[in-house]
């Protein structure tokens, strides 16, 4: 882990440290980098940094600084903190605009950022109500000073593209040579050095090459996160073919669709899975020519009829590097990614190698500046572009190792974190939710944590995680899969996607008619500042949009004639919102946005509030349809700690009426017996949308807020009834 001091002060900052002057580096550390312990301060005797403060000395600034009100102090854990107050941001933000080396930070970083303007405010229009002011991107942006060669990298993304050379496998190469004998994948005891990562990769590539799999040629890979997963990845960058990665929570005909989406001769089954495999086997149409390769696991299943031992056809294969790495294109697929599946059949999308590059270079070294002593723990599927981009390529960068978990848990999140010394994680807004709301716990900051990166921390808890957890940098980004460019929090700044590096618009988007409003000159309209819109990316190629196997899928994300003829944008099916300084927040997925009362209601915002309180576990908000009304009223699932009938629902009500306005309250509540979730950890609302709040259709119980009281009612048949028969005035 870097150190605040002295390691990212600026020079002409951190000169004052010798004078014994230390206001200015105190308000810099607290305002760019958040809340320190006194220990991050002050020197050490038994550690070998050098450049921390004299301890009496530090205790006279603060002092001082906390009388003037500045900075205030607090006790956690049995340790003291500082954190900056907003007369301290006031009082330091004044010196750091006068600095020469404002001016050098604006001219480096003009090609990402234009230039500041102090009175840019966004109006807010979201239930957050939050938006970016100057203070935080000018802190930002001091954030990034130290390590201002990550983002100086043009040189190196003119390197990749559709049609030079370049893989995974290449860098994977790479890192076995430059940093041989590094740690590169931990998993439960295992160790792998880089050296030996590429091996057992090679191992594969041969065995492959062995059965004369073909460049493009699919291969079917049904494994949960393990190492042999990744080497089977890392094989396919090697040679051109490509591993159809399949969801391993997907069964019958999910499974089977998904199985028998590309013409295959290959099947990679593991051990773990191969009851979920047996049961949809007799519906592919097995040959003779296809071949079913069983990988074992814990070696507890005698390996099935018809099936060869994976394991032992590799042991023995050479672990050289193949000549075809240095074939590789950009352009070239290495794997499918499935989509999670939470609306209609899961689609597959192309992973090519330019996809990963571009994720080394943007995520390794721009947004988390990974270094070779970092350990990036992931629990999330490999599968998933997630874990595989943000997680896996971030650490290819500059060499560090991943500690991979099979599956995320709760219970042993925080154990593996420590076990592994792990200094990173990536993360989805429902990790993050589940950990929060566990009770609080010695190893909530017995850890050496200091960056995450992920998607879908909602603002409502967001300050709050890291001030419990300790977490210093949240890399928080928004992007799809099949997307080339993202949104990312490069400047580390709280409750934003960040900023947008590519050609992109966000436009004004009809609810009720589910389209794009076009002006009359046939056009689409800019949203206004603050307004909430579809978010869309120009296509400038091919690649841009990765596209999915389904040719007709493709076609119906690609938006033509928007603002010119002729002109192609990708159709993100997503509402964003900026909030200032060309940072933008996740709003809501289309569909599940709905019109209630004349306004627009943002499920994943109503989510935020439900799942604050400590009652819920996991929550889904949908939009369903009452007789005799417009538009749809809010309907929550919610999977509790409690029974419905001990279910605080005073406290719920008063949770709801605090933050929000009363046509987003959810007039319905239906309490799960069970959790199903996809492989993101997120409820599937369709089926959920079609049965509403028919009592007939589902047995779990079901609560509404009938009109004219403040108290959520059991639904009975009658009271079903007497809604469908429009008695009730909504």
């Amino acid at each position: 882990m870097i150190n605040t001091i002295p390691d990212k002060i600026p020079k002409p900052i951190l000169k004052n440290l010798k004078k014994g002057k230390y206001d200015k580096i105190i308000l810099f550390t607290l305002a760019v980098f958040g809340s320190h312990k006194l220990k991050e301060f002050v020197k050490d005797p038994s550690k070998s940094i050098e450049n921390r403060m004299d301890g009496a000395l530090f205790s006279q600034w603060a002092d001082n600084l906390k009388e003037k009100q500045l900075i205030e102090g607090f006790e956690l854990d049995d340790e003291t903190y500082y954190r900056i107050t907003s007369k301290g941001e006031d009082e330091i933000i004044k010196y750091l605009i006068r600095l020469k080396i404002f001016k050098k930070l604006e001219n480096i970083l003009i090609d990402y950022f234009d230039p500041t303007e102090k009175d840019n405010i966004v109006p807010s229009k979201s239930i957050s109500n939050y938006t970016i002011n100057y203070k935080d991107f000018i802190f930002g942006l001091y954030s990034l000073y130290w390590r201002l060669d990550s983002f100086q990298i043009a040189k190196e993304f003119e390197k990749i593209g559709p049609d030079k050379k370049g893989s995974l496998g290449k860098c994977l190469e790479r890192n076995a040579k430059k940093y041989a004998n590094n740690k590169a994948l931990l998993y439960e005891d295992q160790v792998y050095t880089h050296k030996e990562l590429n091996e057992w990769i090679n191992r594969y590539v041969n065995f492959f090459l062995s059965l004369g799999a073909n460049k493009g040629e699919v291969i079917n890979v049904f494994l949960e996160n393990r190492p042999e997963l990744m080497f089977i990845m890392g094989a396919m960058s090697k040679i051109g073919t490509i591993g159809s990665l399949i969801n391993t929570r997907q069964r019958a005909a999910t499974l089977r669709h998904s199985l028998k989406l590309n013409q295959v001769r290959f099947y990679v089954i593991g051990e773990e899975l191969i009851d979920a495999f047996e049961e949809v086997k007799g519906d592919l149409e097995l040959t003779q020519d296809d071949k079913l390769y069983f990988l074992k696991d814990n070696d507890e299943t005698i390996i099935p009829e018809g099936y060869i031992d994976l394991m032992e056809q590799i042991k023995h294969q050479d672990i050289k590097n193949p000549s075809t790495t240095n074939e590789m294109l950009g352009s070239d697929t290495y794997v499918f990614i499935f989509t999670s599946g939470t609306t209609g059949l899961p689609k597959a999308a192309h992973i090519r190698n330019v996809h990963t590059l571009g994720a080394i270079l943007g995520w390794g070294k721009m947004a988390l500046n990974m270094k070779p002593d970092d350990i990036y723990y992931i629990s999330l599927p490999i599968y998933h572009s997630n874990a595989l981009h943000i997680g896996w390529s971030a650490a290819i960068a500059n060499g560090s190792a991943v500690a991979l978990a099979r599956k995320f848990s709760v219970r042993n999140f925080w154990k593996d974190i420590i076990k592994f010394k792990a200094t990173c994680f990536n993360y989805i807004g429902e990790i993050c939710r589940y950990l929060y709301n566990q009770p609080p716990s010695p190893n909530d900051r017995r850890h050496k944590v200091y960056k995450i990166a992920g998607n879908g921390l909602r603002p409502e808890m967001w300050k709050e995680f890291k001030e419990r957890f300790g977490i210093r940098e949240v890399i928080e980004h928004y992007g799809m899969t099949e997307m080339r460019g993202m949104f990312c929090n490069y400047l580390n700044l709280d409750c934003t996607i960040g900023m947008c590096l590519s050609p992109h618009t966000i436009v004004k988007y009809d609810l009720i008619k589910d389209e794009p409003i076009r002006g009359e000159d046939g056009f689409l309209q800019i949203v206004e500042e603050g307004e909430a819109g579809l978010f869309l990316m120009e296509i400038q190629d091919p690649y841009t949009f990765a596209g999915y196997t389904n040719k007709t899928a493709s076609k119906q994300k690609i938006l033509e004639n928007a603002f010119e003829e002729g002109d192609m944008w990708l159709y993100s099916g997503d509402l964003i919102r900026y909030i200032g300084y060309h940072h933008a927040q996740f709003v809501d997925r289309l569909g599940d946005t709905f019109r209630w009362k004349g306004e627009n209601v943002s499920t994943s915002e109503v989510e935020d509030v439900i799942s604050s309180f400590e009652e819920v576990d996991h929550s889904s908000v949908y939009g369903v349809q009452i007789p005799g009304t417009e538009g749809r009223a809010g309907m929550a699932s919610v999977f509790s700690n409690k029974k419905h009938d001990e279910f605080n629902f005073d406290g719920i009500i008063k949770i709801l009426n605090e933050n929000l306005p009363k046509y987003a309250i959810p007039l319905f509540i239906l309490f799960l017996s069970k959790l199903s979730t996809t492989a993101t950890y997120k409820i599937p609302k369709s089926d959920m949308k079609k049965v509403g709040f028919d009592i007939s259709k589902i047995e779990d119980p079901i609560y509404v807020l009938l009109p004219g009281t403040s108290e959520f009612t059991l639904m009975t048949e009658k009271i079903h009834l007497n809604i469908i028969n429009e008695k009730y005035r909504f």
